[in-house]
């Protein structure tokens, strides 16, 4: 890209960013203090919708990252109104193509030999163009498509310059996040430059083809012998930083409910397992894909019986430039959620909501447990072609009331959990479009179960070991103090109370009776745990709970 073409697109981004801030200044802050709030509340729907808008014509017109910035605005409803998030949601990943010499030209360069040399065949017309890259059919040659196990790809060509657009537009970015971080009304409820670098490591993570050739072998090695899922294979020898060559595993794309009926695939059940493969990679791998979106999921028909549990179809996932990363503490938190949602728990989803930093510990909760609480007695459990059915006034009533609710809260989404709602919006979203009659309740509510199931599990284990520790310690203290009163007899240790061995029997005795209480403690308790799941190995942990606690009751007595 030209200096002068740079310095003109970095002006542009500021002087939009300018504009619409001193207007919101005006409107939002200025105007209210001088007593014309209603003025102000009037026009913000408007305002709003505006502003989205005119991102919109501008993201489409400049490309590059701008497009990201409006995909990545939409999804953020902790931090903008729903005005400019819902205006948003449909700006699409496609621009115009790159003329193919200029793409030719830095493909060629990137491989160090000629496309005809590279490949056994080329076809020059792109079957997708973005905002990052475009795409292309080509075959392997022969030698190539030996050592690779597949000869049909796809080549993933970045766009002539789009390094530098990527930085320039960064650029503005970082300085939009520094003045927005001097305005008390958006520092007060989000860290804009963190937010903004945030954004930054994903986009250029999303640049280097290698980087997202990684993720495709680390995601295909996690669903290793999974047979629900499929994933392209990666020829490295035809892929660098900027030209990434996948192998074509084109198929029927997911939300395809046609073909998928004329393939003998019934698209309700994929649905319900497309779900469960992303509920495992979010709550149990704590590794995702990110961008779920119809285009990047295809549904492949197979041998029957060979896509696991009598299917003969499997999942095939492509494009792992945008994955997500969940820490053990969050993913936690997420599944202490989830449960917390399938069991319509508003209290315990609060506390997870706490749990996983999305609120300060001294905000005040009570209205929106009230809130969620609400939610759940009236729409927990329906499905979506119920759903269509409730009157859409009383959506907006629950919408104004959660929304006024999270605003007066300290409410911002840590690191990491934007993409998590990225990628469960968009797998609700593809469900719903393969099964109006699809009810979410209907895959978290086993899947939650499953985690309870594992959480009791854990807190068993626990227990066992706490008990184990326990009756160790309570099995060897009479031997350690034979030990000792043997030692005080032979004169090995000096004594010089008279009443120390009765205090030492006196000891033994206490120490026995408080190894009975907390062995009695840790059976009661882990069988409790138990028989929800387990009746007998429940009831048998509790009924031997009796034994420690005669000791304890009988043991005080003889000790009287």
């Amino acid at each position: 890209m030209p200096a002068g073409t740079g310095r003109a697109r970095y002006r542009r981004i500021l002087r939009f960013a300018a504009r619409h801030l001193a207007a919101t200044w005006w409107w939002e802050i200025f105007l209210p203090r001088i007593g014309l709030s209603r003025l102000s509340e009037r026009t913000r729907t408007r305002r709003m919708k505006r502003i989205a808008r005119r991102f919109h014509d501008l993201a489409l017109d400049l490309g590059g990252l701008m497009i990201k910035v409006g995909q990545y605005m939409s999804s953020r409803l902790d931090v903008l109104p729903p005005e400019i998030t819902k205006e948003l949601e449909g700006l699409q990943d496609e621009v115009p193509a790159v003329p193919f010499p200029a793409v030719r030209t830095l493909a060629e360069a990137e491989l160090g030999r000629t496309l005809a040399s590279a490949y056994a065949s080329f076809n020059e017309t792109p079957i997708a163009s973005a905002s990052l890259g475009q795409a292309y059919r080509a075959r392997l040659t022969p030698e190539l498509a030996e050592e690779a196990g597949f000869e049909d790809v796809v080549v993933k060509i970045q766009r002539p310059g789009i390094d530098t657009i990527v930085e320039v537009d960064l650029a503005a970015l970082r300085r939009v996040g520094g003045w927005l971080s001097h305005i008390r009304l958006v520092y007060t409820r989000v860290d804009m430059p963190a937010l903004v670098e945030e954004f930054a490591a994903t986009s250029l993570e999303e640049i280097d083809y290698l980087h997202e050739a990684a993720s495709s072998q680390r995601f295909a090695e996690v669903f290793n012998g999974d047979a629900r899922v499929g994933v392209p294979g990666i020829a490295w020898e035809r892929s660098t930083r900027r030209v990434l060559t996948l192998q074509d595993v084109t198929a029927i794309k997911i939300t395809d409910v046609e073909s998928l009926r004329a393939a003998g695939i019934e698209p309700s059940e994929v649905a319900e397992v497309f779900a469960t493969v992303m509920f495992d990679q979010v709550f149990t791998d704590g590794w995702f894909h990110a961008d779920p979106h119809p285009g990047n999921i295809f549904v492949t028909p197979l041998p029957d019986g060979t896509g696991g549990e009598g299917r003969a179809w499997k999942l095939t996932f492509i494009d792992f430039g945008m994955m997500g990363q969940v820490p053990p503490t969050l993913r936690a938190g997420l599944r202490k959620l989830l449960i917390s949602a399938a069991t319509r728990d508003g209290s315990g989803l609060v506390d997870a909501i706490r749990d996983v930093g999305m609120l300060l510990p001294s905000a005040d909760t009570v209205e929106l447990e009230r809130a969620m609480t609400a939610l759940f007695g009236r729409f927990g459990g329906m499905g979506f072609a119920e759903l269509r059915e409730v009157d859409p006034r009383e959506f907006r009533d629950f919408a104004k009331q959660f929304n006024d609710v999270v605003r007066s809260l300290p409410f911002m989404l840590p690191e990491n959990l934007l993409l998590v709602i990225r990628a469960m919006s968009l797998t609700s979203g593809v469900c719903s479009a393969l099964d109006p009659q699809f009810n979410l309740w209907d895959s978290v509510e086993p899947y939650a179960r499953q985690l309870l199931r594992d959480e009791r599990g854990n807190a068993v284990q626990d227990v066992a070991r706490q008990a184990l520790d326990i009756v160790t310690t309570a099995a060897t203290l009479p031997k350690r103090l034979d030990g000792l009163i043997t030692r005080i007899e032979d004169g090995d240790l000096a004594v010089t109370a008279p009443r120390l061995e009765r205090r030492v029997a006196s000891l033994d005795k206490t120490l026995r009776r408080i190894g009975s209480s907390l062995v009695f403690a840790g059976l009661i308790v882990a069988g409790a745990i138990v028989r929800p799941d387990d009746t007998v190995l429940g009831t048998v942990l509790m009924v031997a709970s009796v034994i420690p606690l005669l000791g304890v009751v009988f043991g005080g007595r003889r000790g009287a």
